[in-house]
């Protein structure tokens, strides 16, 4: 049986899409309920919803085969895998933001930097050159700037709605971002053929 981690909310449910067009059995998904854990009803695999993390987690650690976890979390969390699909789905951008005002590229000396992604944050302004206080934070990262405890924030746009209803402005693009498939890489040694099956059929049902 081989074992796939999806990561909960907006990824999941497109994911479930490609699974369908894919033909693969996922009834038990589509109607889940509390449930976290299913069978496919077609194939000898099993699905269990996670949090983006703990994806990554879970296929370094063996327990799942593989996942569909967002590039963003990739770039942020664990290299004990291959990356094997891009899925084009979940399509987002890494960004820099600011307040009009503010321009962080022309500070001499330390600056401070908003985000729940310290390591991506991290890397791009040391890329810079620029020496930078990441102060991580969980919730709405756009409120940082707004309150003074950051000059800046790194974090992930789909639109720009709420950078824009928060009075922010997008001063650098990092990266693009979307949804990618990992796989184990023990896994991908003892179950390569079926594992190369699954894969197969995601990537035709994609690109169809």
């Amino acid at each position: 049986m081989i074992s796939i981690a999806l990561t909960k909310g907006r990824i999941e449910k497109d994911a479930v899409k490609i699974f369908e067009k894919a033909g693969f059995g996922i009834d038990e998904l589509k109607s889940k309920g509390r449930k976290l854990v299913f069978n496919d009803s077609k194939e000898e695999i099993k699905y269990f919803l996670v949090k983006a993390n703990d994806a990554v987690t879970y296929v370094e650690h063996g327990v799942a085969d593989m996942a569909i976890v967002g590039k963003d979390t990739l770039l942020e969390k664990g290299e004990n895998y291959y990356e094997v699909l891009d899925l084009g789905i979940g399509k987002c951008k890494f960004i820099v933001a600011t307040l009009p005002n503010v321009n962080i590229f022309n500070r001499i000396g330390h600056i401070k930097i908003g985000s729940k992604y310290p390591n991506v944050s991290k890397r791009y302004f040391e890329g810079k050159g620029m020496d930078v206080e990441v102060i991580k934070i969980e919730g709405s990262v756009e409120l940082a700037p707004i309150l003074g405890i950051s000059e800046g924030i790194v974090d992930i746009m789909e639109t720009g709605t709420t950078l824009k209803e928060n009075g922010l402005i997008v001063v650098d693009e990092i990266c693009d971002i979307s949804s990618r498939v990992i796989v184990n890489k023990s896994s991908f040694k003892l179950k390569r053929n079926e594992i190369n099956e699954v894969i197969d059929r995601i990537r035709m049902a994609c690109n169809n």
